[in-house]
């Protein structure tokens, strides 16, 4: 059985790729490429929420990975949110995410909003849902990232 592992990380840096970079390397995915899906989760897969990835394998192969991501450059609040449910029977399940320049408590109410509003469009028993919420105060003059990914197994060649 294959894992799906939740992480996530925040981060200010001077641009908005640095910052975006360093909450990859707080989430421990930064040395992969990630290649972002939708929002399926296969049957009979684990999910866990581990904060920080551990080794998937050699640096510069991909990452397959569902995204939850928000930049900003100005102060405030930025958020991401990841929330997933699966079929209580093993069968698959959803992840949804949302993300903006919002609080952590107002990301997360979208994202249970938009994981019921899935569930809804299909015939399948979900189980109770489950919620990460990365959030981080921006601060004038520098850009700040919060994220959190689903990252579907190991890292794979690219070539």
């Amino acid at each position: 059985m294959s894992t799906i592992r939740v992480v996530w990380g925040s981060a200010s840096a001077p641009t908005a790729m640095a910052s975006y970079d360093a909450a990859l390397a707080e989430a421990g995915v930064e040395n992969y490429n990630l290649v972002s899906v939708s929002s399926v989760i296969p049957a009979d897969v684990n999910v866990e929420a581990v904060g920080t990835a551990p080794d998937l394998g050699p640096a510069g192969e991909r990452l397959t990975v569902v995204e939850a991501r928000a930049t900003t450059a100005e102060p405030g609040r930025v958020s991401a949110a990841l929330a997933w449910s699966q079929s209580i029977d093993g069968g698959p399940g959803l992840f949804y995410e949302t993300s903006g320049e919002v609080d952590g408590t107002d990301v997360e109410r979208r994202v249970r909003e938009g994981l019921d509003a899935g569930q809804d469009l299909r015939d399948w028993r979900f189980d109770e849902p489950n919620v990460v919420a990365e959030s981080a105060q921006a601060e004038s003059g520098t850009h700040t990232t919060a994220l959190v990914l689903a990252v579907y197994g190991e890292s794979e060649p690219l070539l």
